[in-house]
């Protein structure tokens, strides 16, 4: 038996889908039934962007609501997992050379806990928080989820949290409103270099031209995406999890690696 944890690209899209019932969730629901439970899982969110690598640090990370103007019910939701702090002590150690700082002043953001109360609805897996360095270039992101796959073997469920396209200038205030083309293009552009490991077309996604500039207008939403590709290994299946596009103009593509 295969004893190496999957990695998972997760989008969240709106805090809207915390409370519904579509496809996407039930997607989630039924990916967490078809995982073996972790030792404790590490998100890697586009929420939280530092100067410099912080890894959270807590025996109970605080839920942060990062986002306003929602219904009372999506800030009444709780999920309160414990914090995973003897992973997290392993994880800095083993990025040592990027300077990373254990931190308690965050907790779980929205990219986090709004995933995970589907995957882990029990809130029973210890969970922490890997910040996206804002200093570093997408190679070095990427050479950073290199340096994790060890902790794929002992049982770190790894998931970089985000959106391959991610742009609310263009959103549409229907979540199921008709899908921009290009939205809709590059999407299938990067799961279709996902699973034909052509990681360079990922690092390397701003040559692609002007689709860039409307998928991909700010780059906290894709980054963990480069994390995640750095974990997997060459032949590993790939599993489309789903597939969509919310908004118009926000992806929900989900990714299981291994």
């Amino acid at each position: 038996m295969n004893k190496k944890m999957p990695v998972l690209f997760i989008s969240h899209g709106s805090p809207m889908n915390v409370v519904l019932d579509n496809d996407y969730t039930k997607a989630l629901k039924n990916l967490g039934k078809s995982l073996k439970e972790p030792k404790a899982v590490m998100v890697i969110s586009a929420h939280w962007k530092t100067k410099g690598t912080y890894v959270t640090y807590s025996d109970k990370p605080k839920q942060i609501y990062d986002f306003y103007g929602f219904p009372d019910e999506i800030y009444n939701i709780k999920y309160t997992p414990d914090g995973g702090k003897e992973f997290a002590k392993m994880v800095v150690e083993e990025l040592s050379e990027e300077g990373p700082k254990l931190t308690d002043e965050w907790g779980l953001d929205h990219a986090s806990w709004g995933v995970l109360k589907y995957i882990f609805p029990k809130a029973n897996i210890p969970v922490f928080e890997l910040s996206l360095n804002a200093l570093l270039t997408e190679e070095q992101h990427y050479n950073i989820g290199k340096k994790l796959s060890k902790f794929r073997e002992m049982g770190l469920l790894i998931i970089g949290s985000g959106d391959i396209v991610h742009n609310l200038g263009t959103a549409d205030y229907d979540i199921y409103g008709e899908a921009y083309e290009w939205a809709e293009a590059f999407d299938n552009y990067i799961v279709k270099a996902v699973k034909e490991y052509k990681h360079k077309d990922i690092i390397n996604y701003r040559e692609l031209g002007d689709i860039v500039k409307l998928a991909v207008p700010t780059d906290e939403h894709f980054l963990p995406l480069l994390y995640v590709i750095g974990l997997q290994q060459e032949g590993e299946n790939v599993e489309i999890i789903h597939q969509s596009i919310q908004n118009g103009s926000i992806s929900m593509s989900c990714i299981k690696i291994g």
